[in-house]
C-alpha cells in the first residue's frame, strides 16, 4: 500500500487549555481506504510519544519505510481499509510535520522552540477534531490509539461524545502514576541540563542536545520492555570482542549486549527527534487526568462517554499496567456503558501493543468486524 501524506493549514488560532493559542498551524495527515458514501466509516488513529502520522503502507521508493502499525492497518488486516476509511494525524507541537517548535514563531520569524505553548491530550483532540471538519467527517466508526494514543482516543470519548461510535484504548491509563511522571522528568532533565539545549533555542546555535536525548530515549526504552525480554534478548551476555569472558574493567567502554542496544537506541533517537517535542509531548502525558475536575471519581469523569468500548492491556506491562485499564473498564461499568476487555498474557512489556501476538491481533480483528457490521 503506497501512500502519501498530506497537510491542511488552519488559520483560525486554535485555543489551547493553557489559556494560550497557535495561530496559523498546519497538521499533517496520511489517509488509507476509501470514504464511504455516508462518510460513516471514518477510523482516527491518534499516536503515541515518537510516532507520527505514517501509520500504515509504505513510501514510493522508499521498501523499509511501513507505517508504524502496518501490521494492524491495511488491506485485509484487523482494521481492514478495504472496509474503514483510516486518519493517522501528526499531533501538534510534534517534529514530523504538523506545526510544533522547529517552526517559525509567526510573531518573531524564528523558530518557536521553548515559547512554543505547552499542549495538552484535550488540545490534540480538539485540533484533530478541526481536520476531521476540514474532511467533512462528522462521526467516526471508530478512534483507536495505543500508549498516549489511548489516552486521545479516551478523551475523544469524554470531549466530543456524539461523534464517536467506538474507542479501541489499548496498553493505556487514565493518567499517569507517580513512577511514570517520575520517569518523565528524569529524562526532560537529561534534555535540559544538555550544554546544547541553548533553554530551548538551540537552534539558533546550530547545534541539537543529542547527549540529553540519548539519555532520556535510553531511559524510555528501559521501561517498554519487560525484565522477560531483558533477559532473554541480553542477559548478561557480553559484547563479541569479551565472549572470552575477560572484562575490561573500565567505566566508558561498552561491554554488556544491553548496554550496546540503549546506545544504539539512544544514537538513532537523538538523530530524528526534537528534544523540545520530547518535552511537549511527555507533559501532555503528565498533565492528562480526566478524572481531576471530578475529585478524582474516574466513574464521575466517565459519565459523559457513550461510545462502545474495546480495551487491551499486556500482563508484562509495567508501565501502563493491566490494573490501570481494568480501572477504565470499571468507571465504564459502573455507567452501564458496553466494553469488552482483553488482558493478553505476552512477554513483551509495553512495547506489544506494536507487536504480532496472534491472541492480541485476534481480538482487533474481531472487534473491527463487529464495528464494520
Amino acid at each position: 500500500m503506497i501512500v502519501t501524506p498530506q497537510t491542511h493549514h488552519f488559520a483560525e488560532p486554535l485555543p489551547l487549555a493553557s489559556g494560550a493559542s497557535v495561530a496559523g498551524y498546519d497538521l499533517t495527515y496520511e489517509t488509507y481506504g476509501t470514504l464511504n458514501a455516508d462518510r460513516s466509516n471514518a477510523v482516527l488513529v491518534c499516536h503515541a510519544l515518537n510516532a507520527s502520522h505514517h501509520v500504515a503502507g509504505r513510501y514510493a521508493g522508499q521498501p523499509k519505510s511501513e507505517g508504524w502499525w502496518d501490521n494492524m492497518i491495511g488491506p485485509g488486516k484487523p482494521v481492514d481499509t478495504d472496509r474503514f476509511f483510516v486518519i493517522g494525524v501528526n499531533n501538534l507541537g510534534s517534529c514530523f510535520g504538523s506545526t510544533g517548535p522547529m517552526h517559525p514563531n509567526p510573531a518573531t520569524g524564528e523558530p518557536y522552540g521553548a515559547d512554543f505553548p505547552v499542549v495538552t491530550v484535550e488540545d490534540w483532540v480538539a485540533a484533530q477534531a478541526r481536520l476531521l471538519d476540514a474532511l467533512g467527517i462528522q462521526t467516526l466508526a471508530a478512534v483507536m490509539g495505543g500508549s498516549l494514543g489511548g489516552m486521545q482516543a479516551l478523551s475523544w470519548t469524554l470531549q466530543y461524545p456524539d461523534r464517536v461510535r467506538h474507542a479501541v484504548v489499548i496498553a493505556s491509563a487514565p493518567n499517569l502514576n507517580a513512577e511514570n511522571i517520575a520517569f518523565n522528568e528524569v529524562a526532560r532533565r537529561a534534555i535540559v541540563t544538555d550544554p546544547d539545549f541553548h533553554g530551548g533555542h538551540f537552534y539558533r546555535h546550530g547545534v541539537v542536545p543529542k547527549r540529553g536525548l540519548r539519555i532520556a530515549r535510553m531511559i524510555g526504552h528501559i521501561t517498554y520492555l519487560s525484565d522477560d525480554v531483558m533477559n532473554a534478548k541480553f542477559g548478561r551476555h557480553l559484547r563479541d570482542a569479551l565472549a572470552t569472558g575477560a572484562y575490561r574493567y573500565s567505566t566508558q567502554d561498552v561491554e554488556f549486549e544491553i548496554e550496546s542496544y540503549l546506545r544504539y537506541q539512544g544514537d538513532k533517537f537523538s538523530d530524528y527527534f526534537d528534544a523540545n517535542t520530547y518535552l511537549l509531548i511527555t507533559r501532555a502525558l503528565d498533565y492528562f487526568d480526566p478524572a481531576r475536575a471530578h475529585g478524582g471519581n474516574l466513574t464521575a469523569a466517565l459519565a459523559k462517554a457513550s461510545a462502545r468500548f474495546l480495551l487491551v492491556s499486556f500482563t508484562t506491562d509495567w508501565r501502563f499496567s493491566p490494573r490501570r485499564s481494568r480501572e477504565v473498564v470499571k468507571a465504564l461499568l459502573d455507567n452501564r456503558r458496553d466494553v469488552a476487555y482483553a488482558e493478553i498474557d505476552a512477554p513483551h512489556g509495553h512495547d506489544a501493543f506494536l507487536l504480532d501476538d496472534p491472541r492480541y491481533i485476534g481480538v482487533v480483528r474481531e472487534y473491527f468486524r463487529q464495528v464494520g457490521a
